[in-house]
């Protein structure tokens, strides 16, 4: 049977032709395709121009040349979308690019050290909400009057099957800032809908990223798990699945786009999880 999973491969229909794409979080930590740079991939496929912003320009400029060698339009920024001045400079920048912003897609996110009540220090918790909430908040304030300008646009914002259910292990602070996204999300999306803008949240399940492979505090992520390596660690979250595998970037990317594109126009407030149905599953005893 062929596989049909959504991949760099999949064959475009446009979807995005003619508008403006703003990604951030568009680069991956390693190789592969992370969450942001998948989605900011699969938007210039489907004939947007993206804006590929990244505290990490390498990475942002990396996601941009995979993007060129496949024929899109796009263009690399260096930003820190936690600081203010910064994401003022980034909308500006968008508009002097591209003229316009219609789809601003916020990837920006990560797990802190705070798992455990125990662990929790007040600077990991405001570190934590600044890099997985503030900065969404930063963005989508300074760009929804560009959207306005330009007759509406959407938001993405990506939150987390942790913002609505326990993952059986702690995550206090990440889950805290996820449920956050979500209501954060809900609650724009009334007071911008009048003005023809969007906003709905993805919920990624367990995903296949670089991002298994990363280094914390010098050690292998996965160690952190009690595994030996990054295969035992995929192979014992694949199993958790009712699907039997993790999703991958172009899963959370092929999601996004639906929300972003007209197909999607009627929707809004809400979240689209893309999990495999672990969600809807329990622990046994």
């Amino acid at each position: 049977m062929q596989n049909m999973d959504p991949d760099e491969k999949t064959t475009s229909r446009d979807r995005m032709n003619g508008k403006v794409i703003i990604v951030s979080g568009a680069g991956s930590i390693g190789e592969g395709w992370g969450n942001g740079k998948a989605a900011a991939y699969v938007y210039a496929k489907e004939g947007g121009k993206v804006l590929c912003v990244d505290n990490r320009l390498d990475a942002a400029e990396e996601t941009v040349k995979l993007i060129k060698i496949a024929g899109g339009e796009a263009s690399a920024l260096q930003c820190d979308v936690t600081d203010e001045k910064s994401v003022i400079e980034m909308a500006e920048t968008c508009i002097d690019r591209y003229n316009k912003i219609d789809v601003l897609h916020n990837n920006v996110g990560g797990q802190g050290t705070g798992r455990a009540l125990e662990t929790i220090t007040v600077n990991d918790w405001n570190s934590t909400f600044s890099r997985n909430i503030t900065s969404a908040m930063l963005t989508c304030r300074e760009v929804a009057p560009h959207m306005q300008k330009s007759a509406g646009g959407a938001i993405i914002n990506i939150a987390s099957i942790a913002g609505i259910r326990h993952l059986n292990v702690p995550t206090a602070v990440y889950s805290a800032t996820k449920g956050a996204m979500i209501e954060f999300t809900r609650n724009i999306a009334l007071q911008l809908a009048p003005r023809g803008i969007r906003a709905n949240c993805v919920l990624p399940g367990y995903i296949d990223t670089p991002f298994i492979k990363r280094l914390v505090k010098g050690k292998p992520a996965y160690e952190y798990k009690g595994f030996n390596s990054s295969e035992a660690y995929r192979s014992a979250r694949n199993a958790l699945i009712p699907t039997k595998r993790m999703g991958t970037g172009f899963d959370i990317a092929y999601a996004s786009l639906f929300l972003a594109s007209d197909e999607a126009r009627h929707i809004t407030a809400t979240e689209l999880v893309v999990d495999g149905g672990v969600t809807q599953t329990c622990p046994g005893v």
